[in-house]
């Protein structure tokens, strides 16, 4: 009698541990007490994922997720500070507690995670490194370029990727390291290097917007990496993580059930189906599960709309980039984006 007692509390136990309020991320308390999220910016532009408009406002895919978060957090996309930060930068000032969070097209490598004391998210951005090089070189592959100069900006995983690349393919090359992309840009469309490695998203819209006359640059066909890109934080606070995890998650999620910035508050107050209940907090979980409050999906998507308008308006068609989602379309739409079960 004793072990069926004892197995009886333990199911009883396993069945109403979802129901308990979970404990509050510490870096979640620091944020409300500073009634500020210190995010992740640039040293200069970075299109279309950081970059700073012609009213010296910050824009871009990075940026809205921050504003995101700080919905998610502290209920108003307004209160945070986007801190400009080259990429060697980045990291360092997240341990220094100068910034909560990276949110800035970082890539989720074995040695930043193991070594550097970060944590990563759900990945939400796919995408690679490649080179662009003058046209009047006649190259399409990276094996045209031996024997020239290859400009890279420093502090990225791009510059390391380049170099095995080269090396194992046995390219002879010269690496020249600029520190912000203003000065990489600069150098390039100077002739003081034969091509010029960047993410191949960063290219493609550099090419088609920046540049005088884009037919005079080839993007080559060397796919350098495929990398998945991901928010960073401090090791230590693994409810912080469940945080920024699940506000990427809940984009998603709203995105698949077609909840938007103009309809969600219609949404949650006639939910179509459990799911968006529990999304929208017309069901209670989403929140006491994260020390949080129920409502924060719903205030985030209607501050920021779901993951789609996010893309839509920062490089696909809302934008003067018209990117292609491509790999970061949902995977029912026949990308590799997909969100854990809201159970």
């Amino acid at each position: 009698m004793s072990k069926f007692l004892a197995a009886g509390a333990i199911v009883a136990a396993s069945l109403a541990a979802p129901q308990m309020a979970a404990a509050q991320s510490e870096t979640v308390k620091q944020i409300e007490e500073r009634g500020t999220l210190l995010c992740s910016g640039h040293n200069g532009s970075y299109f279309g994922f950081v970059e700073v408009n012609d009213n010296n406002e910050w824009k871009g895919l990075d940026i809205d997720l921050c504003r995101a978060l700080t919905t998610a957090i502290l209920g108003d996309p307004t209160k945070n500070q986007i801190v400009p930060l080259s990429w060697a930068q980045r990291f360092p000032a997240l341990q220094s507690g100068d910034v909560d969070v990276i949110i800035k097209a970082t890539g989720w490598t074995m040695g930043r995670d193991t070594e550097q004391g970060l944590q990563f998210s759900l990945p939400y951005f796919f995408g690679g490194a490649q080179l662009m090089a003058h046209g009047d070189l006649g190259v399409t592959e990276a094996s045209g370029l031996a024997g020239g100069t290859i400009c890279v900006e420093a502090g990225t995983t791009i510059e390391r990727l380049v170099a095995n690349y080269l090396n194992t393919e046995n390219i002879e090359h010269n690496m020249v390291s600029y520190e912000s992309a203003a000065e990489l840009r600069s150098a390039y469309l100077a002739n003081r290097c034969d091509a010029f490695a960047a993410w191949g998203p960063f290219l493609a819209v550099l090419r088609a917007t920046e540049i005088d006359n884009p037919d005079a640059h080839v993007i080559l066909d060397d796919q350098l990496s495929a990398e998945p890109i991901a928010a960073a934080m401090r090791q230590g606070d693994e409810n912080f993580v469940d945080v920024v995890n699940w506000m990427l998650a809940a984009l998603l999620i709203a995105e698949e059930e077609g909840v938007t910035s103009e309809n969600v508050e219609e949404m949650a107050a006639t939910p179509p189906n459990p799911r968006v209940a529990r999304l929208l907090g017309a069901e209670p979980g989403i929140g006491e599960r994260l020390g949080m409050r129920d409502s924060w999906a719903r205030e985030m998507i209607a501050a920021v709309g779901n993951f789609g308008e996010i893309y839509d308006r920062n490089l696909g068609k809302d934008s003067p980039y018209k990117l292609e989602r491509g790999l970061n379309n949902l995977w029912s739409h026949g990308g590799v984006l997909y969100a854990p079960i809201l159970d």
